[in-house]
């Protein structure tokens, strides 16, 4: 039987997902993060993208999250997220056409939008992207 920790996915809006892990795999704001049982504590903040979970026995389950806070503590890992997701939620389609009119956007000089916003619109549509294609990667 292999080692595990109890993990909670937390949202602004509610609890994603909460139950035995064997590893959590973040994008923290230094890079990639990964997080198995005996890990020192910490608390590091999250960028945009995709949560990769290793559930007891084996089976993976990948979230999208908007940015936040990730806490390990003895035998506990807790993301704290403004937006959280199950990947499979994801709208392709709605992130695909985000990222197009976020680039159309900061390409046109004359746009209302500022160019913070439309950044910042690309990144997360990107990382729903990102999100979804290891989701895809995991099934085939």
């Amino acid at each position: 039987m292999a080692m595990t920790m109890h993990c909670d996915i937390v949202s602004a809006e509610k609890s994603i997902f909460s139950g035995r892990v064997e590893m959590v795999v973040a994008t923290g704001t230094l890079g990639d993060l990964g997080v198995a049982p005996g890990h020192a504590p910490l608390i590091t903040g999250l960028i945009p993208g995709p949560v990769r979970l290793i559930k007891d026995g084996g089976d993976e389950e990948v979230f999208y999250v908007s940015g936040g806070y990730l806490e390990v503590q003895s035998g506990v890992v807790t993301l704290l997220a403004d937006t959280a997701l199950r990947a499979d939620d994801v709208d392709e389609a709605a992130a695909v056409e985000a990222m197009e009119e976020a680039e159309r956007a900061m390409q046109d000089s004359s746009a209302e939008l500022d160019y913070g916003t439309a950044a910042a619109q690309l990144a997360e549509a990107a990382a729903q992207l990102r999100a979804l294609r290891q989701l895809k990667n995991r099934a085939q």
